[in-house]
């Protein structure tokens, strides 16, 4: 079992996290606003400003690996450089006047976002044994979601009492810096200095020769990519390809309660599902979560041909929420255990690195569909329930390998 000085880090890292994702729920659905509406920049180069993060974050996503497993700079630091980067990122973007400013300022926030997740997810896994990893996982995720939900919130009362977008970005920079003093004084370093460690491209190259981890990741490039599709074509097919509603598709109001749902369902029932899938095995456990991205797929489907559509709404992005959160536990624990212990950081750096592929390949892909006709944006849909099909044979030989080398493992829940 985790001694009481571990379950403490943990719950420290879980704190900072909640309050770090607060400050992000403040800026997430209004950036694009504030820029073209009130700075003036245009909504093209606002778009280049903040897809540009995406190249920073591929670079702290690397960084971000090779500095978490060197015991001269370790998981800890690594952590807080992500959070000065991103908390300076918010402070510039507070005081945007023009193009350069809004870019310097997104990538920063790209890098910090990149250093970030390899950082934190490697220190859950030094503070927890193999067999509680997913339920701490998920319970960490949860605190996401939380920091998440109340952040949007507070953020659209603020906007709808003040419509002062600025000081948005200056609370989401000011909980970076709680953040930082939080772990500078409470987290403790995690990293061993006793493990032998290759030199850096030793070290990423072996990783990449990891058969068994490139087959995880072809999967999990197929699970980031439908992630995507929630945060970019779904909003967009709500609001405009719904038929029988009043001009093609859910006003914003509307819009904007679904995705409050589709999170309150996340937070309410991420543990409970992680429990659930705790009984099987981690390949199995991505199998499950695959038929359950299918399901929600076709439920988005029947949206788009169904005569009462805001119920189908409902139940598409509840299904979606169960999706998500059936898959992100398993995956993380899943690649701690492919890992050696002095490649953690690595190996979870290739995961998060999957993220930005799927989202690289997820939001044009989306997009292409939507730009064309109705039954094209529906029929998308039914595309990606079929493509689930080409993750099943890929999780079976992932599996199959597991098994092979003893690492298929599920865990008895334990309490934190």
């Amino acid at each position: 079992m985790l001694n009481t000085s571990a379950r403490q880090q943990v719950r420290i890292l879980i704190l900072g996290r909640f309050l770090s994702q607060i400050g992000t729920g403040f800026t997430l659905f209004y950036a694009p606003i504030f820029f073209v509406n009130q700075v003036g920049i245009s909504a093209t180069l606002v778009g280049t400003a903040l897809g540009a993060a995406s190249i920073t974050g591929i670079v702290g996503r690397v960084l971000s690996g090779s500095l978490c497993d060197s015991p001269r700079f370790g998981r800890k630091r690594t952590l807080l450089l992500s959070a000065v980067s991103s908390g300076l990122g918010s402070f510039m973007l507070a005081n945007t006047q023009d193009f350069s400013t809004l870019l310097l300022g997104s990538l920063l926030n790209g890098l910090g976002l990149g250093l970030y997740w390899p950082a934190a997810e490697t220190i859950v896994a030094d503070l927890t044994e193999p067999e509680r990893r997913r339920e701490t996982y998920a319970i960490n995720r949860l605190a996401d979601s939380l920091g998440l939900e109340f952040g949007i919130v507070l953020g659209g009362a603020w906007v709808e009492w003040t419509e002062d977008y600025r000081l948005l970005f200056i609370i989401d920079g000011i909980s970076y810096v709680v953040f930082f003093l939080l772990l500078a004084i409470a987290l403790r370093e995690t990293v061993s200095e006793t493990l032998h460690r290759d030199n850096p491209i030793k070290t990423w190259l072996r990783a990449l020769g990891d058969r068994t981890l490139l087959i995880y990741a072809a999967a999990n490039i197929l699970f980031t990519t439908y992630i995507s599709q929630n945060h970019t074509a779904l909003p967009v097919y709500l609001s405009n390809f719904v038929p029988g509603t009043e001009g093609g598709g859910f006003p914003a109001k509307i819009v904007s309660g679904l995705f409050a749902w589709h999170i309150a369902v996340s937070v309410v029932l991420q543990l409970p599902i992680a429990r659930w899938l705790n009984r099987f095995n981690h390949a199995h456990a991505l199998m499950i979560s695959g038929g359950i991205w299918a399901l929600s797929f076709v439920s988005v489907w029947v949206i788009g041909v169904s005569s009462h559509p805001l119920i189908w709404a409902i139940v598409a992005l509840g299904v979606m929420a169960i999706a998500t959160i059936s898959y992100t536990p398993s995956a993380s624990a899943l690649v701690v255990e492919l890992a050696p212990e002095e490649m953690r950081g690595v190996y979870l750096s290739i995961n998060s690195l999957c993220w930005a592929i799927g989202y690289a390949i997820g939001p044009p892909l989306g997009g292409a569909a939507l730009d064309r006709s109705q039954s094209v944006a529906n029929s998308f849909w039914l595309v990606l329930a079929v493509s689930v099909a080409l993750m099943i044979p890929i999780l079976k030989q992932l599996e199959r390998r597991l098994e092979a080398q003893g690492r298929s493992q599920t865990g008895q829940i334990k309490e934190l």
